[in-house]
């Protein structure tokens, strides 16, 4: 994961637990990098939320100029986005006593969109696990998308299910927390939240030796192994009506744009 990141006051990680992954200053680096390089959907200067394995925010940040020049809805989605990812998957201390996948299973928030309409395999999920909203809108609001956002060191909570979170995986495919992205389309943003985790290096996902491959509904079902929790567009009209019909069960809708995904860096051995 490179260097380790320590809990001093001020760097964002007022929890022990953050001291696994990377700070304010490193998750908003990474943020502008991605959002300047991601061109599909609108184009919007977006928000990042990092949860440590117990769902507890670690790091928040935006990519604009002000908190103000993101939409201000995104910073409490993007906190429900890392902590839904990383709510809903798992590495390979699951596999055990003949249950659980060997590598553990990754689902992105945008895997969760068909999964979760009534009639698919997880409907229900979405109204699970609610935001804890004393969190979510503790002030004082000059402090959001800060190293001291009100949110840090405390359990945010939330289900989301369009695109825009993933799990961590750091070296040896252990899983340490979920990253949440927001502010422009669903498709822009879990390819930006996709280039986040990847340029913070904690996609630690692909066969590495004996270490076999984290898992995920594009490797299972859509025969993409570099990008095993990918977005999947899958999903054609159904003509009784309603929100259409995924060949995977994993399906998320497309947007604006849905170029980019196609072109999103291989996760890392």
């Amino acid at each position: 994961m490179g260097a380790a990141f320590d809990d001093s006051p001020g760097n964002g990680n007022n929890n022990s637990e953050c001291s696994r992954l990377p700070g304010y200053a490193e998750l908003k680096s990474a943020l502008a990098s991605a959002t300047a390089t991601e061109t599909s959907g609108l184009n919007n200067q977006m928000w990042a939320t990092l949860v440590n394995r117990d769902g507890v925010v670690c790091a928040v940040a935006f990519s604009g100029e002000n908190r103000g020049a993101q939409w201000p809805g995104s910073r409490v989605i993007s906190a429900q986005k890392a902590n839904a990812a990383n709510a809903f998957s798992l590495d390979a201390s699951s596999n055990d006593n003949g249950s659980g996948q060997v590598g553990g299973l990754a689902l992105s928030t945008a895997n969760l969109y068909s999964a979760v309409q009534p009639g698919g395999s997880l409907y229900g999920l979405q109204h699970s696990n609610p935001v804890d909203t004393s969190v979510a809108y503790k002030g004082p609001a000059s402090k959001n998308g800060t190293s001291n956002d009100p949110m840090v060191g405390n359990t945010i909570g939330g289900v989301n299910v369009f695109g825009g979170g993933l799990a961590l995986y750091a070296e040896g495919h252990r899983i340490i927390g979920g990253v949440g992205v927001s502010g422009d389309t669903s498709c822009a943003d879990h390819n930006i939240a996709w280039r986040v985790r990847n340029l913070l290096k904690l996609d630690h996902m692909a066969v590495n030796g004996a270490v076999p491959a984290v898992p995920g509904p594009a490797s299972l079902f859509n025969a993409d192994p570099t990008h095993p929790d990918n977005i999947i567009f899958d999903i054609t009209a159904n003509p009784n009506g309603g929100t259409g019909n995924s060949a995977s069960g994993f399906g998320h809708p497309s947007c604006l744009n849905t170029s980019g995904s196609s072109t999103l860096p291989p996760v890392r051995p």
